[in-house]
């Protein structure tokens, strides 16, 4: 094309001369014409051509992969729980999420999903260079330890190109030389099983995030479901994870019976307000039936009955601006079909409802998610300006310790660049590197935007650009000068440990480490 600044309706029109000139079948669709660019043309025409811009604006490309079916690790499922092996999915699932279709398809192997996800990422015109791996499929430290390792070796595998021997061989290679460089893994699980041993485990595989089953935090509801665990079981599982460095996104539930929405409401202000909790993230999912379930027959006999889509809408909206700053809304809704929802809401769009009941109210959400600057520039069409960038230091005690948030923002527009999270870790602490010294833990760092390529820039990315490095900085000073922490831990994604070697961190078992100030026996 000799048009300077192509927009998507001048492709349009390309594809309509291609078609009338060559009489094809169908429309060319983008991933057609991505296949043919020549190199001088990519740079010009793909943030033209790329569908699904989301998938990669907060800066990493996420890959889901899903584990063979297993029966719940206790008795019997919560009464609100579909799937299981008796039809063929993972429990908690229906078969019918995209992440679960592509899973059956590859028959659950764990290789063949993370290859086939990142062929079709790049055939619609994504940069799969950097992926932060997903692993669905229920509580995955319930599975055999063997089973864990060999499905993380081969997701590993499929990212590296190269068939490892073992697991170790795997991690090496991910962590030295891999073509597409892991940024991360996260797995599913519940608080009890959620514990030293596991986070251990955890830890060995390569693991940085945690999504846990939380739901409710009311004993009376875990009674009523089923859920075999209590609120003290979350509270100890959110202390161990965050004195190990894992972030946690935490999965709450709307709507479940014993509930309202008043408790619900509570519920998550006791969440993002209550010392023993306090998330990373969380993952809102309104109370669905479907068939198959003790909850189904609870409907059916007039035992429980769902919100109103308006009422629900008012719910969430509530929720979002009680948000704080340092948490990020990963999703509203569970990503089920509607054709096997039998009652709760059917409507695909819950987020996009509650933003505009909230835009018609004048409410704001804070989350991290709606501040991101990628979201900004995509959504919005806000540039962000550098001379208003400040750095934004926000501190809460959490699970014994105290979690630190450091970000870079747009002060006058509220767009958020980037940040760390450290963790001054509590007195229970069980890990040998973090307990022999007085330490600290980055537990996430993280510059929003386009995805950019390793070693080059977008106009419009703000990977790349320092932010990194000056986070860290001030993380480090924090940590030696108003907590007299005498070495900083980072836990980071495999394929990124190699970054933090030019400031001076080194292996550290799982973790990389930098001395921040003398120390000896006996000494604090």
């Amino acid at each position: 094309m000799a048009i300077e600044e192509p927009t998507e309706r001048d492709v349009e029109k390309v594809k309509l001369r291609l078609l009338r000139a060559h009489r094809l079948p169908r429309l060319p669709r983008n991933s057609d014409l991505i296949k043919v660019l020549r190199p001088e043309e990519r740079e010009k025409l793909l943030p033209v051509l790329v569908k699904k811009k989301v998938r990669t604006i907060s800066g990493v490309v996420v890959i889901t992969v899903m584990t063979k079916p297993m029966r719940c690790p206790k008795p019997e499922p919560c009464i609100y729980c579909p799937g299981g092996p008796d039809i063929g999915t993972p429990q908690s699932y229906t078969g019918l999420e995209p992440a679960c279709r592509r899973a059956l398809q590859n028959d659950f192997d764990p290789y063949g999903q993370v290859r086939s996800r990142i062929k079709q990422l790049r055939e619609i015109g994504h940069v799969v260079d950097k992926v932060e791996l997903i692993i669905l499929g229920g509580t995955f430290t319930a599975y055999p330890v063997e089973y864990q390792r060999w499905f993380v070796k081969r997701c590993l595998d499929a990212l590296n190109g190269i068939e490892a021997p073992s697991l170790e061989e795997a991690k090496r290679i991910a962590e030295t030389r891999a073509p597409i460089r892991n940024s991360g893994i996260t797995v599913e699980t519940r608080p009890d099983c959620a514990r030293e041993k596991e986070a251990d485990l955890m830890l060995d595989l390569g693991v940085t995030r945690v999504e846990v089953g939380v739901q409710t935090l009311y004993d009376d509801v875990y009674e009523l479901v089923k859920r075999g665990h209590t609120v003290k079981d979350v509270e100890e599982c959110f202390r161990i994870l965050k004195d190990s460095g894992f972030k946690i996104v935490a999965h709450m539930m709307l709507n479940l019976p014993g509930s309202d929405p008043g408790r619900d409401l509570e519920m998550f202000k006791t969440l993002f307000t209550d010392e023993r909790f306090k998330p990373d993230a969380v993952k809102i999912y309104p109370t669905l039936v479907v068939k198959g379930t003790a909850l189904y027959d609870m409907w059916r006999e007039g035992l429980w009955e769902p919100y109103s889509i308006d009422k629900l809408v008012k719910l969430i909206a509530d929720i979002k601006t009680i948000v704080p700053p340092w948490v990020r809304i990963q999703r509203i809704q569970r990503d089920i079909p509607a054709t096997v929802i039998e009652a709760g809401p059917k409507k695909g769009n819950l987020r996009e409802l509650v933003q505009a009941y909230m835009r018609a109210r004048g409410l704001r959400c804070r989350c991290i998610r709606c501040r991101e600057v990628g979201h900004k520039m995509l959504k919005e069409g806000i540039v962000p300006d550098p001379g208003d960038v400040r750095l934004v230091d926000r501190r809460e005690d959490a699970s014994g310790g105290v979690d630190i948030f450091l970000s870079f923002e747009d002060i006058r527009h509220d767009i958020l660049i980037g940040y760390v999270r450290v963790r001054i870790p509590s007195a229970l602490a069980h890990r040998p590197e973090v307990k022999a010294i007085p330490s600290a833990i980055i537990r996430e760092l993280h510059v929003y935007g386009p995805m950019v390529p390793v070693g080059s820039r977008r106009p419009d990315g703000w990977q790349h650009r320092g932010y990194g490095a000056k986070l860290i900085a001030e993380a480090e000073r924090i940590a030696r000068e108003e907590y007299d922490v005498k070495k900083m831990l980072i836990l980071s994604g495999l394929g990124v440990k190699h970054y933090y070697a030019r400031f001076g961190y080194r292996p550290d078992g799982p973790y990389v480490s930098k001395p921040l100030g003398p120390w000896r026996a006996g000494k604090s």
